[in-house]
């Protein structure tokens, strides 16, 4: 069984940085995509950011040019730089893993067998 715990959070002006962390319990093997979701008070999750077991990346036109996704695979960390952050960045943000063709192959699926706990960035005007 994966588990996913984030870190990193936290509260910072607009403009700021922030990276978060998604660490991976549990790793047994196999071929993993992985994506960082958020979600605002009152608003549906979104997709921000994808990568695949190969290491494409994916980012939502919301947050091209100022975030970037990576991952250490032999960390077993996923990971969200999150630079020039704006006050409608704000939301929790949660990490989630699957395995499954059907879900790694649809980018912003929200289906993901494999969620973290999210931590709270919020980002002041």
């Amino acid at each position: 069984q994966l588990q996913l715990v984030e870190s990193g959070g936290g509260s910072v002006q607009a403009g700021g940085s922030l990276r978060l962390s998604c660490a991976a319990w549990g790793y047994t093997g196999g071929s993993y995509c992985m994506a960082w979701f958020r979600q605002a008070p009152g608003k549906e999750r979104e997709g921000v950011a994808t990568i695949d077991s190969g290491g494409s990346t994916s980012l939502a036109d919301s947050v091209k040019g100022r975030f970037t996704i990576s991952k250490d695979n032999a960390k077993n960390t996923l990971y969200l730089e999150m630079n020039s952050l704006k006050p409608e960045d704000t939301a929790m943000y949660y990490c989630a893993a699957d395995r499954r063709p059907s879900v790694c192959g649809d980018r912003w699926s929200s289906g993901y067998n494999y969620w973290g706990q999210g931590t709270q960035v919020t980002v002041s005007s």
